[in-house]
């Protein structure tokens, strides 16, 4: 069996039968847990299949209009996501005031800042608070207030939108659940105003999305294109729209 068949069998065999470990995978299709752990690595990196601890099952994510639990979208794309939260900490300087949107790839940003100086965090996503706590670095960090979402494990609302209101920060790091050439980012989530009221308090705007993002157009408009600075994504971009967005005055950085 070629590669590219036996990958299709592994994810018509997910499909049919949910999670499975990468054991019991390996012993089903023949094979070495080495090749099926580089087939689900391949699938992930696709957005079709989710992988943890030792099991993986089918994604139904990325073609689905649903607004998914953050301990999903976490397991999503993680070699990208972690490159692109990478390259978007070399941009944060010591003393700098940033905010830190709730999302998988902002959240993979803490650990890189640990070397980065007194910098002032606010963020409505109680994931990334926890993860600065456990860096050795001193940051101040700020939180809203506001609705606790469970899904998301963030604060939304007309508290945490009036609380950045009062505030100005030099950079905010953005993610997206889609990307529309013409719009800009787009989410599933109904409760995005405070990520526009992110957008409004700072000077700079930077989002961070890996390449599957692109084509998937949710319901609401978060980050419009015109107020976009820097875009840090991956190599499977499409060429033609790293040409758009370029010409949109957008700085697209690829990882």
């Amino acid at each position: 069996m070629n590669l590219d068949k036996r990958r299709e069998r592994l994810l018509e065999f997910l499909k049919a039968n949910g999670k499975t470990s990468v054991n019991q995978l390996a012993s089903t299709f023949d094979t070495s847990g080495a090749t099926i752990r580089s087939d689900l690595r391949s699938l992930e990196e696709d957005g079709l299949v989710i992988r943890r601890y030792g099991a993986a099952e089918a994604a139904t994510f990325p073609h689905s209009n649903e607004d998914w639990p953050m301990d999903i979208k976490q397991t999503l794309n993680l070699e990208h996501k972690s490159l692109i939260a990478q390259t978007a900490s070399g941009l944060v300087q010591d003393g700098e005031s940033i905010i830190l949107d709730c999302g998988s790839t902002t959240l993979q940003m803490v650990s890189h800042l640990q070397h980065v100086l007194e910098l002032t965090i606010m963020t409505n996503s109680i994931h990334i608070v926890n993860a600065i706590a456990e860096l050795e670095s001193q940051h101040t960090v700020l939180m809203p207030g506001g609705t606790y979402r469970h899904k998301s494990a963030s604060f939304h609302g007309a508290l945490a939108e009036q609380a950045f209101q009062k505030f100005s920060f030099d950079k905010l790091f953005i993610g997206a659940d889609g990307f529309d050439l013409t719009q800009g980012t787009t989410t599933y989530n109904e409760a995005y105003q405070v990520s526009q009221a992110m957008c409004q308090a700072a000077g700079t705007i930077i989002v961070v999305t890996d390449s599957s993002k692109f084509g998937r157009r949710s319901p609401n408009v978060v980050v419009p294109i015109s107020q976009i600075d820097v875009l840090i994504t991956d190599s499977g971009i499409d060429p033609e729209h790293v040409k758009t967005l370029t010409q949109q005055g957008i700085d697209v950085r690829i990882v």
